[in-house]
């Protein structure tokens, strides 16, 4: 399970690295993409495959409404290729969605990771429920 809260900084060409806690359980290839609220999804290969691909794969072509959030995630999908000094890129594209600049969060959130701006960050946590009304949100879940 992927848990915890990480503060990085991107450095000048764009570069960060994975918590450790966080990558060994990503394991050595993990995937990039677009989330929602502002932040960045992380799966590893095998999440993205059962959570994400397998699903959408049986929609068929003619599901129109269906095509652009897949088209959406799926191109701004990206694998990550680690340096020698274990870093990777966050391509510009990703980082102009996510407002990435320098300071970064990385928050686990079970089956995925979540990278962050600082900024968005602290701007979400502000303007979202206490943590009890989202607590008792989970409620309507049924958990």
């Amino acid at each position: 399970m992927l848990l915890g809260t990480y503060f990085y900084t991107v450095d000048e060409k764009g570069r960060i690295r994975m918590p450790q806690k966080l990558k060994a359980q990503l394991g050595e290839n993990f995937v990039v993409t677009k989330g929602s609220n502002g932040c960045l999804f992380v799966f590893s290969q095998s999440e993205l495959q059962h959570a994400i691909y397998d699903k959408l794969k049986e929609l068929p072509l003619t599901a129109i409404e269906a095509q652009k959030p897949i088209r959406t995630i799926m191109s701004s999908a990206f694998e990550v290729q680690e340096d020698s000094a274990g870093r990777f890129t966050l391509p510009a594209l990703l980082r102009e969605f996510a407002q990435i600049d320098k300071n970064i969060v990385i928050i686990g959130v079970g089956s995925r990771c979540e990278i962050w701006s600082e900024e968005r960050w602290n701007a979400y946590n502000e303007s979202s429920l206490s943590f009890d009304e989202s607590f008792a949100k989970l409620g309507e879940f049924n958990i």
